[in-house]
């Protein structure tokens, strides 16, 4: 009888294990930027639960530091600016571009008493960004427009300094750098604290606006198609919600993302200067490519052509699923 009633608890028990495995959610490792228009990616995190899916986000201090950690296997999709995830693919990173979620989110910024107008007045001045970052790209492609020659050493037109982008703001602040190529909400920020005036937004060369691009690992896309498609509908979901209900998306970014440190002000100029998305075309990625082989921006041996890795297939068929153009 004993014998009998430790079988049965045993197979009650094994059941119990089974039917827990077979609902268990399935962990997608994130890797995000604490930007505004990073946001919808962020919010996943609140959607993906009702596909069966954790997301175990992870921030990282700008996009070249989550390559590593896709390379390690301890991420499976990322947020990264096009030219980050260019880089990557060229130095044999395994990931496919598989969305765009944002375009625009930068802004050149003069430190408010530099006397700078225009990319012209910044003869003889010291410019702060990110390496690394779309701001970099979009820095050197506006100065090259202007006529102007940049080193990080002095003797050029234009000295570059790169900071990090939580120290850029500090620095103009501070008349450290006369001006900085800087990313959104950090450059409202400047302009609505006073201390910095917009100069332009750089988008008025060949590459437009820039996209921010959703890299998803080659082994999340090719063996685990399944958790790959449920994801990536939980993005164009989490999209769609920031689109349709701007107060939501600014109550989450400003309250979540950023524990209150950026105000309504902060939030709706950044937000002003960028948008949420979903498309990202090759020809983008092409462009982008090209002009960071001309200006050195990545290391890049061989830039990687946008047919080769880009795979727009899920982001097509979870937006029919989810009746969004």
């Amino acid at each position: 009888m004993i014998k009998r009633i430790l079988v049965a608890a045993g197979f009650v028990a094994s059941f119990a294990g089974l039917t827990s495995a077979a609902y268990a959610e399935d962990i997608v490792r994130l890797g995000n930027l604490k930007f505004a228009h990073y946001g919808a990616v962020s919010y996943m995190k609140e959607i993906c639960p009702k596909y069966g899916i954790k997301i175990d986000e992870r921030m990282f201090p700008k996009g070249p530091d989550i390559m590593p950690a896709i390379v390690s296997g301890d991420i499976d999709m990322a947020a990264s600016a096009s030219d980050g995830a260019i880089s990557a693919r060229a130095n044999g990173v395994p990931v496919f571009v598989v969305a765009g979620f944002a375009k625009g989110g930068a802004r050149i910024v003069a430190q408010a008493e530099s006397g700078i107008k225009s990319l012209k007045d910044m003869k003889g001045k010291k410019v702060g960004v990110t390496r690394g970052g779309a701001q970099e790209l979009l820095l050197l492609a506006e100065l090259d427009k202007a006529g102007l020659s940049w080193s990080d050493k002095p003797g050029k037109d234009v000295q570059i300094l790169y900071l990090a982008f939580a120290d850029l703001n500090q620095a103009l602040a501070a008349k450290q750098i006369d001006a900085m190529c800087q990313s959104e909400p950090q450059s409202s920020q400047a302009i609505n604290k006073k201390f910095g005036v917009e100069v332009l937004k750089p988008y008025d060369t060949e590459m437009g606006e820039p996209y921010r691009l959703l890299i998803m690992t080659e082994k999340l896309y090719t063996e685990k198609k399944d958790v790959a498609q449920r994801v990536m509908k939980c993005f164009v979901e989490a999209t769609a919600t920031f689109n349709k209900n701007p107060q939501l998306a600014e109550k989450y970014v400003r309250e979540q993302m950023f524990k209150g440190q950026i105000t309504q002000l902060d939030f709706k100029d950044a937000m002003d200067n960028a948008d949420y998305t979903y498309d990202v075309t090759a020809e983008h990625i092409d462009i982008t490519a090209a002009f960071m082989q001309k200006y050195g921006v990545g290391r890049m041996a061989k830039p990687p052509k946008a047919a080769e890795w880009l795979r727009l297939d899920l982001l097509q068929k979870a937006k029919s699923d989810l009746g969004v153009k």
